[in-house]
């Protein structure tokens, strides 16, 4: 008898987060999606997940704020039994987070807070509390960013973060091999459509302007790959950072 796979995805309710939710429900996924503040754009995500004949529930959780991930874990905890009749979930995606564009001489404390609270601090310490209830053979994928790669003026403080994210992914990857799970890191590049692109004509034309593939990213560029990571396809892909950009800054 086989197990029916669930995913928890951060930030699951727009952008790159909801393609990762619905790709992997086309697979046969069922889905524990968080959400920030806009309940009726996740309970959208949720109906859609739903019209796929998949099981889907949404969750509220504010990543920057640590001291609430017990509480949260009671609630998924409860979640999982009484909806989907188990006590484990089987993929852990991070993807929520924020963007910041401030030069360095001009990125205030607050804002420097803010990035490592949100893309470094929450991920640490959510993933730490989920081990309890991520399944043995389980995979995690932490969403970072190509600018850990390459450098645009402004995205400092994002950017360390985020590579703090691909460094810290190896280490779990070293540490919860034991127990057979994997974790590795997919890196999109600029991604427009519900995300925290600033979305004008004039910065799409600049990001294709330095794309291989000349155009845009799209959430739906991003997705498959998560969902390969969570698959036997990839069962022996560890501790990778997978850049998904479309050849940006070559």
């Amino acid at each position: 008898m086989t197990t029916q796979k669930i995913a928890l995805i951060t930030g699951g309710s727009r952008g790159i987060g909801k393609n990762i939710a619905l790709t992997l429900a086309q697979k046969g996924v069922d889905i524990l999606l968080t959400y920030r503040s806009n309940q009726r754009e996740a309970e959208v995500t949720v109906a859609a997940i739903e019209s796929l004949g998949r099981k889907a529930i949404a969750l509220p959780l504010n990543v920057s704020d640590a001291s609430a991930f017990d509480a949260f874990f009671g609630q998924v905890s409860t979640t999982l039994q009484d909806t989907f009749g188990t006590d484990r979930f089987d993929f852990l995606i991070n993807n929520a987070g924020t963007g910041l564009v401030a030069p360095i001489a001009e990125t205030t404390e607050a804002q420097f807070d803010e990035m490592m609270t949100i893309h470094l601090k929450g991920v640490y310490f959510l993933t730490q509390k989920s081990l309890g209830y991520l399944r043995d053979g389980g995979r995690i994928v932490n969403i970072t960013s190509g600018v850990t790669r390459y450098s645009f003026a402004g995205a400092s403080a994002y950017g360390i973060m985020k590579g703090a994210i691909d460094v810290f992914t190896r280490y779990l990857a070293l540490e919860l091999g034991g127990r057979g799970i994997s974790a590795n890191t997919v890196a999109p590049g600029a991604v427009f459509g519900g995300g925290a692109m600033e979305d004008t004509p004039a910065m799409r034309n600049f990001v294709a302007g330095v794309t291989a593939l000349g155009r845009v990213g799209l959430p739906d560029d991003i997705g498959g790959v998560v969902a390969f990571l969570c698959s036997d396809d990839a069962k022996w892909v560890n501790g990778q950072r997978i850049e998904v950009t479309g050849g940006m800054n070559l």
